[in-house]
C-alpha cells in the first residue's frame, strides 16, 4: 500500500463517490476519490474554502501502481489495458487516444455519454476499474523536479482506507 492524503472540509469515515463534485466541483482528472503524494497540497485543498469552521487532512493508504493497474497523464497507455478495453468493449481504440492517460479516459466517458460528461466519466471509471486499472496519476506539480510526487484519482472508494484525520 501507499500513503497519501486527501482535503477535505467534511469529517467522515470513509470515503463516499456520491459526494464526489462537492469539493471544487470539477472532475478534471477523472471520476473518483482524489489523492496527493503532498501533505502540504492536501492542507491547500482542505483550506480552500474559507467559510468552513473546519479544515480536515485525511491520511490513507491506497493500492501501489504497477504499469498495468493505471493510467498516467502524458504517458502511454499499457497496451494490455487498451487490449482488454477493446475486447470487453468490442471497440477499437484509435491510436491517438492510447498515446496520452488523459486521451484515453476522455475517450471512454465520450464513448459511455458524450452527452453528460459526469455520466460519463462516472462510467469511464466504473469500466476502467471492473478490468483492473484503479487510477488515474498526474504529476502533482508539471515541472522538473517533482517526478515522484503524484496525485491520483482512484476510481472506486472501497480502495481508499483512512488511517489518520488530522485538523489542520
Amino acid at each position: 500500500m501507499d500513503t497519501f492524503y486527501h482535503g477535505s472540509t467534511r469529517l467522515f469515515d470513509s470515503f463516499d463517490l456520491s459526494h464526489a463534485l462537492e469539493g471544487d466541483g470539477k472532475i478534471k482528472f477523472g471520476y473518483g476519490v482524489y489523492v496527493t503524494s503532498s501533505y502540504d497540497s492536501a492542507t491547500h485543498y482542505a483550506n480552500v474554502d474559507k467559510n468552513a469552521l473546519k479544515h480536515y487532512v485525511y491520511t490513507v493508504e491506497v493500492p501501489e501502481l504497477t504499469e498495468r493497474n493505471c493510467i498516467k497523464f502524458k504517458q502511454p497507455v499499457h497496451p494490455s489495458i487498451v487490449s482488454k478495453t477493446e475486447e470487453k468493449l468490442n471497440i477499437k481504440v484509435p491510436e491517438k487516444d492510447c498515446t496520452d492517460g488523459k486521451l484515453f479516459r476522455k475517450f471512454l466517458a465520450d464513448h459511455f455519454n458524450s452527452h453528460d460528461r459526469l455520466e460519463g466519466e462516472k462510467a469511464a471509471a466504473e469500466f476502467l476499474d471492473s478490468i483492473g486499472v484503479i487510477c488515474v496519476v498526474w504529476p502533482y506539480n508539471w515541472r522538473k523536479g517533482y517526478e515522484d510526487s503524484t496525485n491520483r484519482a482512484i476510481f472506486n472508494a472501497d480502495r481508499v482506507k483512512i488511517v489518520k484525520v488530522d485538523e489542520v
